[in-house]
């Protein structure tokens, strides 16, 4: 299979440039961004597909290696539709935020900056866990996470007479 450098480096400015203008705080720039890098995806998928070879048209003279492959340009097609059904999306978001607040770009707000203070240590999320924490005794049970019940220990189970069984 041959490589064309040309369109490998195109691909390669596209996914550059697409990073580069996603990374920005204007909404504008970030639908851009998202633009170039479903283009340069596009591409990628165009460079994967080898050879360009017959139409995939069904013939008995025709041997089968000369044929195109379609798979890729259905791959192609599924992403244009993708890709516009985000640039949709996101056209939607840019609208809606230029009508409420008049202003294309993203802003830090107070609880971002007080979160993005906060020591990673979180004494709720990181506390000890104790052992019994289900609401279900009997499925704790089943799964041998008490260690006072019978048969956890080793002792024989108690009857059903005896208040061992469930109630």
């Amino acid at each position: 299979m041959s490589v064309n450098l040309t369109l490998l480096l195109v691909m390669g400015v596209l996914y550059a440039c697409g990073i580069y203008l996603i990374l920005e705080r204007s909404l504008t720039r970030v639908l851009l961004g998202l633009v170039l890098l479903a283009n340069a995806t596009n591409l990628l998928i165009l460079a994967t597909g080898g050879y360009a070879g017959l139409a995939p048209f069904f013939s008995k003279d025709t041997p089968a290696g000369d044929y195109n492959d379609p798979l890729p340009q259905a791959l192609i097609l599924t992403s244009i539709v993708i890709s516009f059904a985000v640039t949709a999306f996101m056209l939607g978001i840019i609208y809606r935020t230029w009508a409420l607040a008049r202003q294309d770009d993203i802003q830090d707000d107070a609880e971002d900056r007080r979160v993005a203070k906060t020591p990673s240590f979180d004494a709720e999320d990181d506390a000890e866990v104790p052992q019994e924490t289900s609401e279900f005794p009997l499925a704790a049970v089943a799964a041998g996470h008490t260690p006072d019940h019978p048969e956890a220990t080793g002792e024989p189970p108690l009857n059903d007479d005896e208040g061992g069984g469930p109630r």
